[in-house]
């Protein structure tokens, strides 16, 4: 028995693990890297493994760096199984789908700009396409149930368990025999924080021998959702009262729909105004809370409450959906509205087009709401820098920036710690966290022997 690491090893993003049992090869996740140039071009590196040797592949859940690569993965030989909640397979046909239209337009647009040189050179490829996404889809395998053991192979079970994170979301559990040896090793995927809307809290962790966890926030606390809800609305507010728009980078899965529901809920308790005008202007995101209507199975009671008593937990009287190209064009010429748009670390998407038309407005303001990696444009804004280029402008970074780490949908510090002591995990590989990050929560476990693998280690189990 072993496990390797072939992503977010000493890094947030590319989730990518590969467990070896009885001769079975099992995949933990096939996510792609977001962030920096460099990292792009790690996507297109070979995979550390063959794909075509390569068994199941067990999705966490369907955010890009977590299911972002299985294209590709089938595109260069996989012919497994891949297992997933339904919610999960209908959410990561949405994002990897979306992917592979991005990867395609770049890869236009680079032998475009090629085709003025004198020497054009090789043509850009995707890193896949459409084509390839969809028939990814054909090894998809719904597990129906959480908490129930499921046999893939003698000696070789799963089990999902409710990580609270996105819709879907799950935490892996592989129960192993080789050999007369068995252990149980547990994967976090992402965890949720509590006390969310929408969502169940993250499920209790069971107990086992080795656990392979998430440490994106392993180095902070989250603000009180009420205090980060009450500073949404006074930011919304004060903005919209000047005639400023409000731009709200999200990602389109769980932010976009919990913005949404929040929003809602300012409206009907007189703290935002009743004609304010939302635009939900993200094609996915907007598909996506279609998505969120069909799994009610997946709520929390709160959220149970607001569908029986016939309202809707996603809409709001001003709320419009900008599917068309035209539509969202057509926003530069609006005043004192709010723009929800993707991408959350503002990487691509519509939101570059409206900073570039609004972060150097004074009146404006830009709330993020959600993790931003090193080397991404968000990062940059958050960070503090006086000035960005965005769609090949200089941008001034004038307008009002507010961080609200609140909404986060993933656990934070004290979150993390408490759900690791529920495993009694002997060993723990600490995966999906910047390097200072790892090292920090590191040092605040107990009882057991920490690892922070590196990119394909290989480590005996």
């Amino acid at each position: 028995m072993q496990i390797s690491f072939h992503g977010a090893a000493r890094n947030v993003t590319g989730s990518c693990h590969l467990v070896e049992c009885g001769g079975k090869r099992i995949l933990i996740d096939c996510g792609i890297y977001q962030g920096s140039r460099s990292l792009d071009e790690e996507n297109s590196n070979n995979f550390g493994f063959d794909p075509a040797s390569i068994d199941f592949l067990i999705l966490t859940h369907a955010h890009l760096d977590h299911c972002g690569r299985i294209p590709l993965l089938t595109k260069r030989g996989f012919t497994g199984r891949i297992l997933c909640t339904s919610a999960t397979r209908e959410l990561a046909k949405l994002v990897m789908l979306d992917s592979a239209h991005i990867q395609e337009e770049d890869a236009k647009y680079q032998n475009y700009k090629a085709s003025k040189r004198k020497n054009p050179g090789k043509p850009a490829e995707p890193l896949y396409t459409t084509i390839d996404a969809l028939n990814s889809l054909d090894f998809f395998v719904d597990i129906a149930r959480w908490e129930k053991p499921h046999q893939l192979a003698p000696g070789i079970s799963v089990t999902l368990y409710d990580a609270g994170h996105i819709l879907g979301s799950a935490c892996v559990l592989l129960d192993l025999e080789e050999e007369g040896q068995k252990r149980r090793v547990l994967f976090s995927g992402d965890l949720g924080s509590s006390g969310r809307a929408i969502l169940p809290d993250p499920a209790p962790a069971p107990q086992v021998d080795i656990v392979v966890m998430e440490t994106t926030y392993g180095n902070r606390q989250h603000r009180e959702l009420s205090e980060s809800i009450i500073e949404l609305y006074d930011a919304i507010n004060n903005t919209v009262s000047g005639h400023g728009n409000v731009l709200i980078p999200s990602f389109a899965l769980e932010r976009s729909q919990e913005l949404l529901y929040y929003l809602r809920e300012g409206v009907e308790q007189g703290k935002l105004p009743h004609n304010l005008r939302v635009y939900l202007d993200s094609p996915m995101a907007i598909s996506a809370t279609e998505i969120f209507r069909r799994h009610p199975e997946c709520f929390d009671e709160e959220t149970w409450q607001v569908l029986m008593s016939g309202r809707d937990p996603f809409s709001l009287p001003g709320l419009q959906f900008t599917r068309d190209t035209a539509d969202s064009v057509a926003l530069k010429n609006m005043e004192g509205v709010v723009i929800i748009a993707g991408s959350g670390m503002a990487t691509g998407g519509r939101i570059r087009h409206h900073l570039r038309n609004n972060l150097w407005k004074r009146e404006a303001a830009v709330i993020f709401v959600g993790f931003a990696a090193q080397g991404t444009l968000a990062r940059l804004i958050i960070d503090g820098a006086e000035e960005v280029r965005i769609l090949n402008d200089e941008i001034a970074v004038n307008a009002g920036i507010h961080t609200i780490n609140g909404f986060s949908a993933h656990a934070d510090q004290q979150e993390l710690l408490a759900w690791h002591r529920q495993t009694g995990a002997k060993r723990t590989f600490l995966v999906h966290g910047e390097e200072s990050t790892m090292q920090e929560f590191a040092n605040l476990l107990e009882g057991t022997e920490v690892v922070l693998p590196e990119l394909h280690s290989v480590h005996s189990l």
